[in-house]
């Protein structure tokens, strides 16, 4: 018994020492032989995970589909977090043109462009709401996204207020189908009983261009990239809405409040 403990002994001892001074020595393994046995091991795993995509191809498009599902979800995280936020900005900017009931309960915001064919789709059904719904306060967002004439139309919109003809004005350029070019836009307004001459000045302003550019900023942050785009409280429904959909919107707002 003895004689086998001390063979037991001896051999861990022994085997113990033969790893210590390779250890020491350095002839375990090179950090070359060590990189070749990874890159080895990391070919083996890509041959293997391309050799089960091959045969299982629709784990793609299923990752495809969860990783869609995950930034759709963050997406909407972060348009809550912002709807919370900036409350004040989309709710109460002086500069944001307002129609409807000033002191309606329920706002709607709409984020739009002059020459969009689904801004111009939407309009009748939002011009219409505010009749039938004394509760509604609209207001709007000029987000010019399809070039020069889009910002004309635009500025030319929001210096109008000061002739106190901002809706009539509104509805007429989205109710156009003419190019945005400046004698169309200001066709448009001699239609609507504008001073001409009063709304070239006016549109001169720079600060029509600044608020252009804090709309912008703001439609970013909200992860408005088109338009139209709606909202109401903390809710926000990207494209065209007719009055249905205008009127499920305000009743779940008002189901809230």
């Amino acid at each position: 018994m003895k004689t086998a403990k001390g063979c037991i002994l001896f051999s861990l001892l022994l085997n113990g020492l033969i790893a210590l001074v390779m250890f020491v020595s350095g002839c375990a393994t090179t950090a070359t032989e060590t990189k070749s046995v990874s890159a080895t091991a990391q070919d083996a795993t890509d041959a293997a995970i391309e050799r089960y995509i091959r045969t299982h191809p629709e784990v793609i498009e299923q990752s495809l589909q969860a990783l869609e599902v995950k930034r759709e979800a963050e997406l909407r995280d972060r348009q809550k977090a912002a709807l919370a936020t900036r409350q004040q900005d989309l709710l109460h900017d002086p500069t944001s043109p307002v129609s409807g009931n000033p002191k309606g309960e329920i706002t709607l915001v709409e984020f739009y462009d002059y020459r969009c064919g689904y801004c111009k789709r939407a309009a009748p059904a939002v011009t219409e709401l505010q009749k039938i719904d004394p509760r509604v306060r609209v207001v709007y967002k000029d987000f010019p996204i399809l070039g020069e004439p889009s910002e004309l139309a635009a500025k030319a919109a929001l210096a109008s207020q000061a002739q106190g003809k901002h809706q009539a004005f509104h509805e007429a350029l989205l109710a156009s189908h003419a190019d945005m070019t400046k004698d169309e836009i200001l066709n448009i307004a001699v239609s609507v009983g504008l001073n001409v001459k009063r709304l070239e000045a006016d549109m001169a302003n720079p600060k029509w261009q600044a608020v252009i550019e804090k709309n912008r900023a703001l439609a970013q942050e909200l992860g408005i990239s088109g338009t139209p785009g709606f909202i109401v409280g903390n809710e926000l429904v990207p494209g065209a809405l007719d009055l249905n959909g205008l009127k499920e919107l305000i009743a779940r707002a008002g189901h809230e409040k």
